[in-house]
């Protein structure tokens, strides 16, 4: 072999070792980004998240890689995802969700997005007081992944992995409870929702039909016993501003004391004046979450509508407000019902259901 054969064999060796060497992603220490969240319009208030938790790129990663972790579950089965679909607006379409061994929950899978425009504690019934808290317990919960955290911690630590990555998203590189919980508050505060057409509407980039625009009012007014013409769907006293909740716990009239069986709040806070309250949620991308209420009991906004219009129930607890409206109902007719949903449904956003930051990475 001459020397003309040699060199483009030494250059070629030279290109091979530098296109190996591990990309940014790919260094193995704690070096933290900060993670940009990407607002399309502009119509959510000012977001803020736990000053002990800033969202960082390598935190993010590391929550979406446990939100999707099967490791989590006691045999292997299930993850985050299972019960929270992104398709769903991370939600469950089944009206209880599935644990291991095929176990069913007690409530409806709640819908994740704008998680740090909630300032009111977590789960239908409030008992956790951070995300990072709520993150960890159904890991927990017999009913759904049946795991302890240390046999989680102990897959984790024989997972390179995730050895690697916890180095990345912390300064001790430790992978313990807590680091697994704020992981996973991280990626959850980082799902966003504000790209539906309501807010390309409100950024003036989109128009409303007709029967959207009139059911943008009736939502936004209010109930008027003597004046029918006048009246609303008062959905505004409720689920207000841009996020479309209140950050309060209500019952609106779905049960009888005698009826009750789910005690809601009460169940968190002891206190019998919470009986049957649950979190007011969101309306964000309701369209796609069915089906509705805390117990799932709901099947289509056709129903949820007609619950509020004329199946509101006296209870100790119950909204003044609601009962307030069951000496006539709402007086919606078909085509009042009709504009509302079509209204609703503007607060899909697409872009959000099918982000590819938010989908399984493994």
């Amino acid at each position: 072999m001459n020397l003309k054969q040699i060199v483009p064999l030494l250059l070629g060796g030279v290109f091979f070792v530098t296109s190996c060497k591990k990309g940014t992603d790919d260094i193995i220490e704690y070096n933290p980004k900060a993670y940009t969240v990407n607002f399309k319009n502009n119509t959510l208030p000012e977001f803020i998240v736990a000053a002990d938790n800033p969202l960082t790129v390598e935190k993010v990663k590391l929550g979406r890689m446990l939100f999707y972790e099967n490791k989590l579950s006691r045999d292997g089965s299930i993850n985050c995802a299972s019960c929270h679909n992104q398709a769903n607006a991370f939600s469950d379409t089944n009206q209880f969700s599935f644990g291991v061994d095929n176990s069913v929950g007690k409530r409806q899978a709640m819908a994740i997005f704008n998680m740090a425009y909630n300032t009111n504690q977590f789960f239908w019934d409030g008992r956790a007081d951070l995300l990072r808290d709520q993150a960890i317990l159904p890991i927990q919960d017999h009913l759904e992944m049946d795991e302890s955290m240390e046999n989680v911690i102990t897959k984790l630590k024989n997972d390179q992995q995730y050895v690697d990555q916890f180095t990345r998203a912390f300064e001790n590189g430790e992978i313990n409870t807590l680091n697994i919980s704020l992981a996973l508050e991280n990626f959850m505060n980082s799902i966003i929702s504000e790209d539906s057409k309501y807010d390309r509407y409100l950024a003036g980039k989109e128009t409303l039909t007709e029967s959207e625009m009139r059911g943008m009012e009736l939502f936004s007014k209010e109930y008027t016993e003597f004046f029918p013409n006048e009246s609303g769907a008062d959905c505004m006293h409720c689920h207000s501003l841009n996020n479309f909740e209140n950050d309060l716990y209500m019952n609106n009239g779905l049960d009888t004391d005698a009826e009750m069986t789910d005690y809601g709040r009460e169940n968190a806070t002891g206190d019998p004046n919470d009986r049957g309250k649950f979190k007011v949620t969101s309306l964000r991308n309701v369209a796609v979450t069915p089906p509705y209420m805390h117990d799932g009991r709901f099947n289509t906004l056709e129903e949820v509508i007609d619950h509020y219009n004329e199946g509101i129930k006296n209870s100790s607890t119950v909204d003044q407000a609601l009962l307030g409206t069951t000496a006539t109902g709402l007086m919606l007719d078909a085509q009042e019902k009709e504009d509302l949903i079509n209204f609703l449904k503007t607060l899909t956003d697409y872009t959000y259901l099918n982000n590819p930051e938010y989908s399984n990475p493994h």
